[in-house]
Order: structure tokens, then sequence, then C-alpha cells
């Protein structure tokens, strides 16, 4: 390891006050040895269903690919927090904990996110109809009780995933993400920024008291194209609850205007990161139903290339709707050239690298 790295390391225990030799702290060295390497590959509900296939044990869209799986595998508990068995994308929850241990066991990383239903309304995640959702779940809201059992459920699950010696299993945690937009709850015009530190802040401290040691906390915003350091800081949770700071950027619009926004997000982000010693990331991308057969190597390999990021996941493949490659798909050839890339790193890659 060389002495940057180690002195980035030794900063961040610092700055993050984690206890030597928790799962957290062993996953922050572990991902800060992989980025000296190139940046892995990620696919959310990659083991679930693909675009031809749903719910077949071993199966994977990217594996078919290019005969690897991901490195970086992503999971969501929203629906947990009500008691359902089943997730907001229909995926049994037994079946998300077998998978998290099965790509663990293979050497695999795993980052968990959360779409919590509105608490206030009935709704989902997506339900903005009230600017006092999050205000309502705060001490003295009228939904303080009712939040305090939903976190009590969250926290029941993630203290379930352990591996085949009782071990806890690493997780990078994603709550409240892109919650500089307003399509979310939790988002920019629904809460204010006091409000907004206060969610973050009680269910981090009910997740540590409860002995969760074993969460890398990452903050994720999303794409906006004009960060300035005083607007980020308005939601930053702060540096002694954040341990990886990421960005969720999909095209949506034009090629030019997605290279230029996270171009200078990445920018910012990156310099961010690295001068407060946080990894980087970037948290959520793709292109929806990727139109564009070369847009792997052409298009978002050259953006990440410029960076020093960890890892980028890649949104779920379902049926009409999907992010990743796939053999049928378009741009298969094309995600196989991007799988050869020297600094593309599959689960062959890194599992060797503690």
């Amino acid at each position: 390891m060389n002495k940057g790295i180690v002195i980035f390391i030794t900063m961040f225990m610092t700055t993050i006050g984690l206890q030597a030799k928790t799962p957290a702290q062993k996953l922050f060295k572990r991902l800060a040895k992989i980025q000296k390497k190139g940046y892995m590959m990620g696919h959310q509900d990659d083991p679930f269903y693909g675009l031809t296939w749903e719910w077949d044990e071993g199966r994977s869209d990217v594996l078919a690919t290019v005969g690897d799986y991901p490195a970086v595998m992503g999971f969501d508990l929203g629906g947990i927090e009500v008691g359902d068995k089943k997730n907001l994308d229909s995926v049994p929850f037994t079946r998300i904990r077998q998978e998290i241990i099965n790509h663990h066991e293979r050497g695999g990383i795993i980052t968990i996110s959360w779409h919590p239903r509105n608490p206030l309304t009935g709704g989902t995640a997506w339900d903005v109809s009230s600017k006092e959702t999050v205000k309502s779940i705060l001490s003295g809201g009228s939904q303080y009780d009712k939040f305090q059992q939903w976190m009590e459920r969250v926290s029941t699950f993630l203290l379930s995933l352990k591996d085949r010696k009782d071990k806890p299993i690493p997780i990078i945690f994603r709550p409240w993400h892109e919650n500089n937009g307003s399509w979310f709850w939790w988002g920019q015009e629904l809460c204010t920024d006091e409000e907004f530190h206060g969610l973050w802040n009680m269910l981090q401290d009910k997740l540590n008291a409860d002995g969760l040691s074993n969460l890398l906390w990452s903050y994720s915003p999303n794409l906006d194209g004009n960060w300035t350091e005083q607007r980020f800081l308005e939601r930053y949770p702060g540096n002694d609850r954040v341990s990886l700071i990421g960005e969720d950027a999909y095209q949506w619009g034009t090629e030019e205007d997605f290279i230029s926004q996270a171009t200078k997000d990445l920018d910012f982000i990156g310099n961010f990161a690295q001068k407060n010693c946080k990894l980087f990331a970037l948290t959520e991308c793709g292109y929806r139903n990727i139109p564009d057969a070369t847009w792997w190597t052409r298009v978002l390999k050259p953006v990440m290339d410029k960076y020093r990021i960890c890892y980028f996941l890649l949104w779920r493949n379902y049926k009409k709707e999907y992010f990743g490659p796939a053999p049928t798909q378009e741009g298969a050839d094309d995600f196989r050239a991007l799988y050869k890339a020297s600094n593309t790193l599959f689960l062959r890659d890194i599992r060797l690298t503690k």
C-alpha cells in the first residue's frame, strides 16, 4: 500500500471515528485498495431478474453477457418498514438476504438503499403531496412513534446479515439519496435542511446504537450540474457521519448535457471527497434501454476515466425498462469492450483484495 493511501486511510479513521477493525473500517480499507486498480462495476437487483427472465437461481444478465458477476450488487429495503414480505419491486426479503450472503461469500461488495413509504400519507416514497412528512417523524411529530418502529424493522433486517461464520456482512448503506431533487418525500422542497439533517441523524444514531458497526454510510445527491461548496454543504450530513460521497447520474436528455453536467459534478465531488478523506463513487447511473449501442465505451467510460471513483452502479434490468447489459441487447458487444478494459473491475478482479 503506498504512502498516499496510508495517509488517506489514517485521516479517514480519525475523521469518521470508527473503532479499530470494525467491519465498516475494513470495508473502507478494501475499497481504498480496489480504487487504486480502477473502478468496480455494479448492478442493482442483478440476481433477481433480467430482460428475458425472472427469479431463476444463479442467473445474471451481467454474467450472461461477459462471463463474470458484477463486483458490486445493489439491493433495496423499501417495504420492510411496514412489515411486507416483499420489497417495493416484489422481491422477497428472504431472497434478498440470501443473495446478499451469496455475493458476499463470492467475494463481492454489497450496497443497500431504502425507499420507505410516506409515513404521513401512506403513499409511496414518491408521494410528495405533503411538505410535513419529515417534520412529522422527528421528535414531537405525529408520526414519530410509527417511524421508530419502521427503523426497528430496518435494523432487525440489517442485523440478520451474517456470513457463514456468523460475522456481520459489511454494507455500503445509502439512505435518503437524490435529496437535492423533489421526487421523494425527503427531497429539497419537501423539508428544510435542518429537518433533513434530523432525519439522517435519527436513522444513523438508531442503527449505530443497535450495534451495526458494519455500515459504511454513503451520501448521494442527484446529478446537478451546478454544485458549489456552499450549496453542497446545505444538506451534507457532515464528515463525522459520511464515509463515501457519490452521485446518481443518469442520461435522461442529450449526450452533450449528460457529459457536461456529469463532468462538472464529478469535478466538484471528486475534489470535495479527496479534501475530506472520503471515498467517491457513481452511486447510480445508466441510460434507459441504452438506445446507443456504443454508449458504454464512447460516453460513460470516458467520463468515469477522469476520476478516481471506486465503483459505478447501473440500475436494474426489468422487462421493458433496463439500464444494464444483457446478451440480447444491442450494446452487448460494446459492454464486453468495457469489461475488457484494464481499469473496469468485476467480481474476479476484486475478490482476492481484502
